[in-house]
């Protein structure tokens, strides 16, 4: 009895060990870091795809796919196929969609930080705002998406903005009194908009082009590269090349599966946004002077309004909008030297 006993023991132990043996096998096969995980995202935005956004996303997908050695693919939704802005921003922060590039006009309504983008005149040239990506202040305004479950990643400029306008020449602000004028549903654009005199209007983008053929609106802002792929210069003859304001997209991406990622992985997407945006600002860069005969060769008069005749206005936005957030002041100090 006292043998059997013994031998049944001996038993146990052997299987003990094997068991241990085979588990610390399994655990030196798995990836540490979790950095061999395979991925498949979706980006959701609004421009067409022959905007520069959605030509960003492309480099977006093509980095990723390069960088992970094809462990990363990404599944690209444009031109508002998933909903507003409004509904993107809702998914990115519940994880049904992992990206998005929205405006920042957009998140200024839920994110009060971002209306500082749009401090007119705050840039000299696109160069300028896409340098001020990495300052401090352009991330700490990113920073406060995290309360919404989500991460901003970076950002990416499209043109500056400009203003059209159907059958008047305004050369000066006060030629805006009594325009009726779309503009993003964003308070700071409408509110420097009201300062020069116009009417803002909240259409959406897909109504804008009807609405100004037909005269429900008088102009519109926008920026140059949009005015060609939604063909507004068909329904407006001019066009006002004030750059006044820069245009970012907020890359972002739902927070909690950012933060699950190993740091390998991390720097895989950090680096991928950021490669995407220097494309988009560099791309753009060069096309400033190709936009702008071809508008003037689709008979748009395009011409140039003096920043100077808008001080007056770029003073009443900075004093009504630095001191209603410590970052909006700090941006405005930062970039008004």
């Amino acid at each position: 009895m006292i043998h059997l006993r013994k031998s049944g023991l001996t038993i146990l132990i052997l299987l003990l060990l094997l068991t241990t043996v085979a588990c610390s096998n399994n655990t030196e096969a798995e990836p540490a870091s979790g950095s061999e995980k395979k991925y498949t995202f979706k980006l959701a935005h609004i421009t067409p795809t022959d905007h520069m956004w959605h030509k960003a996303a492309e480099k977006f997908k093509e980095e990723l796919d390069k960088r992970s050695e094809g462990r990363m693919k990404v599944e690209i939704y444009p031109a508002s196929q998933l909903g507003t802005e409004a509904d993107m921003v809702q998914q990115i922060s519940a994880g049904s969609v992992d990206f998005g590039f929205i405006t920042a006009a957009y998140m200024s309504s839920r994110a009060p930080a971002f209306t500082a983008w749009f401090a007119p005149y705050a840039f000299k040239d696109l160069e300028a705002a896409n340098a001020s990506r990495d300052t401090e202040i352009a991330k700490k305004i990113l920073a406060t998406l995290d309360d919404q479950g989500i991460k901003g990643l970076d950002y990416l400029f499209a043109g500056n903005r400009v203003m059209l306008f159907k059958d008047k020449e305004v050369k000066k602000p006060e030629d805006m009194k009594g325009l009726s004028f779309r503009v993003t549903p964003s308070p700071p654009l409408q509110d420097f908009y009201k300062s020069l005199g116009a009417s803002p209007e909240s259409l959406p983008l897909p109504e804008v082009y009807a609405a100004i053929q037909t005269g429900v609106i008088d102009g519109m802002d926008m920026d140059l590269d949009a005015t060609i792929t939604n063909k507004y210069h068909e329904v407006a003859k001019y066009g006002a090349v004030t750059n006044h304001m820069v245009w970012p997209a907020v890359a972002m991406m739902n927070k909690e599966k950012y933060e699950k990622m190993s740091d390998n992985d991390k720097k895989i997407i950090d680096e991928s946004i950021k490669a995407a945006a220097e494309y988009a600002v560099k791309t753009r860069s060069s096309q400033e002077e190709e936009f702008k005969k071809t508008l003037s060769d689709e008979g748009m008069k395009i011409y140039e309004i003096d920043q100077k005749l808008f001080e007056p206005y770029i003073k009443e936005f900075d004093e009504k909008y630095g001191p209603t957030d410590p970052l909006i002041q700090e941006f405005i100090d930062t970039f008004r030297k």
